[in-house]
């Protein structure tokens, strides 16, 4: 390996290589180009830097100065881009390398600038790679390697014409790596078509997907899915969480529930601009927030320190989706979970899901709050430190502090400073458990209304509400019952709501058209009013017995009885009568007799 790569791994800590690493950086296929497999985050961006630097750099140590770019990286994302460059930029910073993005959102006239002083490597997107080569912008004479990195996902996005446009204007001799997390028959076409006798190389053992990830199956009561999100966070109390859904709208929404429990958050979805993914992305990283709220934008190139909970608050589409996501944690040998809120309705869905991806979940529930509260006292006494060494002054804060409190006070004065920063627990019910229904406040002090229109004029609440509303300057909180009877209705209106209702009305009580209003002295008594038994009916006459029903004809038939057949389907001489021709059936010219 080239000193200064080595150096760079060193210091980053790599003590040995990952199985992709030592499969394409293999002495054999230094000049060879390259068909890779290999699952998400067993570390392909070093591979892939790690095999091409001999590529770029020979038998020296350093690159030269820069001038018109040596290597091409395409990514289908742009956060996926943004992270190759910089790891690229650690592992090449020894070797005095240049590595400049190209990507879409961010201003061109930098990226020209950029691309004008020179660069080694250059990292974008399919299609703003392509416009800067059309403009002139990116020179392609000197390219000694190309990489695109995640090719199924940008074939799936529609970028083959891109692709094909920037490989055919590289030069033949280069060499070209397709990294692919699987080989479709388009990617081994474009493989066949764009590399020359490519060496498949694949680290993906059927049935061992993301073995570093515990997949769990967590079942809900439907409206108890983003409390079990919140009581999943708290449980696991994971360094860096991110919880995926399929819209922008529940993005919003659970980011802003999220917040309102003190949980530090961002979002990342398409209508973010590339300056607000980025800050997303670096809040991450710096401990700002922990938790990242995502639609499938994320599924695919974020890397995350410390990433160790993956929560699916919506069930992903297809399972492609399901593992890309759950590739975010469980990366580079670190353990991860990646549990998939279930509703009651959706388990067949899901466990047909799980067997399509070949994965084994544990099928459970949500914690519950007292599950939550006693974590919270294991951890506080487990905590490293209890066995700190104290200091003098800490010695005489406890000293001072023994002779004012008792134990106990301490101890709870203790537990509640810890659980001070946390979000409470929230309450879960049972899978198939019905949601509460909310109780309704009372109605408070009222003034009821008596109104010209009932039964008679077929007056129903569904308009007189609305048009209470628009007539009578009121709000529907204002209104109450409304008892629609025989010739009036009588309305309920809060007593705060009255004197504007009574302003509103015309002359003689007028409300709208030829409806009126008049205020009764006193609640109606509906108890009073209700109906009595229904009296009696007068019984009926009989009716006469049917005769049974005779083929005979009747004496005073008009016509003679129809001809019965045996089949709905007959042939035209079943249906003509005895002695009669098939264009007269009953002896008159035009006249047909069918059953």
């Amino acid at each position: 390996m080239i000193p200064t790569l080595a150096k760079a791994l060193a210091e980053r800590g790599y003590d040995t290589l990952t199985e992709v690493q030592e499969a394409v950086t293999n002495p054999d296929l230094a000049e060879a180009d390259l068909l890779v497999s290999a699952q998400t985050g067993s570390g392909k961006t070093v591979g892939f830097g790690l095999a091409i630097a001999k590529t770029l750099l020979g038998d020296a140590e350093r690159l030269g100065p820069p001038a018109a770019p040596l290597a091409l990286v395409i990514a289908p994302t742009r956060e996926l881009a943004l992270q190759v460059q910089r790891e690229l930029a650690w592992l090449y910073a020894d070797a005095g390398a240049r590595v400049v993005s190209c990507i879409g959102g961010m201003d061109t006239r930098e990226e020209r600038r950029a691309l004008d002083r020179g660069a080694h490597i250059v990292v974008g997107t399919p299609g703003r790679l392509r416009d800067h080569i059309t403009r002139n912008n990116l020179d392609l004479t000197d390219i000694r390697a190309i990489v695109l990195d995640e090719a199924d996902e940008m074939l799936d996005l529609g970028f083959r014409e891109d692709l094909e446009f920037m490989l055919g204007e590289a030069p033949a001799t280069r060499r070209t790596l397709m990294f692919s997390a699987t080989v479709p028959p388009a990617i081994a076409e474009l493989a066949k078509q764009y590399q020359r006798d490519a060496v498949r190389v694949t680290t993906v053992v059927r049935g061992s997907q993301h073995a570093d990830i515990a997949y769990q199956v967590v079942q809900v009561a439907a409206h108890d899915v983003e409390h079990a999100i919140i009581n999943l966070l708290r449980y696991h109390d994971a360094p860096t969480a991110i919880v995926f859904a399929n819209t922008r709208a529940t993005v919003a929404r659970l980011a802003a529930r999220l917040a309102n429990r003190s949980l530090p958050v961002v979002t990342l979805s398409g209508e973010l601009s590339q300056d607000e993914r980025s800050h997303a992305l670096q809040a991450m990283r710096d401990g700002r927030a922990r938790v990242c709220v995502a639609t499938d934008v994320a599924a695919r190139g974020i890397d995350l320190p410390k990433l160790d909970l993956v929560i699916h608050a919506d069930m992903p589409t297809n399972t492609e989706a399901l593992l890309h996501r759950s590739g975010r944690t469980g990366r580079a040998g670190r353990k991860g979970i990646s549990a998939m809120i279930v509703p009651d309705k959706a388990t067949n869905k899901a466990s047909r899901l799980l067997k399509w991806a070949k994965i084994e979940a544990e099928w459970t529930f949500a914690p519950t709050a007292e599950d939550i509260l006693a974590l919270d006292e294991t951890r506080l006494l487990t905590d490293p430190l209890w066995d700190a060494p104290m200091t003098e002054g800490e010695a005489s804060f406890a000293a001072r502090l023994m002779a004012d409190r008792s134990p106990e006070a301490i101890a709870m004065a203790c537990l509640r400073l810890y659980r001070a920063g946390l979000s409470a627990p929230e309450e879960v019910n049972a899978p198939g458990t019905a949601a509460p229904r909310p109780e309704r406040a009372p109605f408070g002090p009222s003034v009821w209304f008596e109104l010209s229109t009932g039964h008679d004029k077929r007056a129903e609440a569904r308009w007189l509400l609305p048009m209470l509303c628009r007539a009578g300057n009121l709000d529907k909180v204002h209104i109450g019952k409304i008892r629609v009877q025989a010739s009036t209705t009588l309305v309920e209106l809060a007593e705060t709501a009255v004197p504007g209702f009574l302003a509103s009305l015309g002359a003689g009580g007028v409300l709208e058209e030829d409806v009126t209003a008049r205020q009764l002295d006193t609640a109606p008594d509906f108890a009073s009013q209700r109906r009595g038994p229904r009296p009696d009916r007068p019984e009926r006459a009989e009716r006469p017995a049917r005769k049974p029903r005779s083929d005979a004809p009747r004496a005073d038939s008009p016509r003679p009885p129809r001809p019965r057949t045996t089949t709905r389907n007959s042939s035209a001489a079943a249906m003509i009568g005895p002695g009669a021709t098939p264009n007269s059936p009953t002896g008159r010219p035009g006249s047909l007799c069918i059953p």
